[in-house]
């Protein structure tokens, strides 16, 4: 079974989260990919490129931030400031 679509149920047994960067980013400051990644993982299901990985306690979750998911974090962002 693939793992590689947003799954609400699978999404509820999340242990841990994991974040990796579509080489098309290119170089971000670390404090920009941090709160950049609690962005994205906080809506997981916007999320362009997202996988899950079966653990012993359940799911690990990783998304691969493009940047489609930036633009739309940033357009949040705005409209919400």
């Amino acid at each position: 079974m693939a793992y590689d679509k947003f799954d609400a149920r699978i999404d509820s047994l999340v242990m841990e989260t994991r974040t990796f960067w579509d080489p098309a980013v290119g170089t971000l400051a670390d404090e920009d990919k941090s709160w950049l990644a609690d962005a994205v993982h906080q809506q997981p299901q916007q999320a362009k490129k997202i996988a899950y990985e079966r653990s012993h306690t359940g799911f690990t979750r990783q998304i691969t931030v493009t940047p489609d998911d930036i633009a739309r974090i940033y357009r949040e962002r705005v409209a919400a400031g």
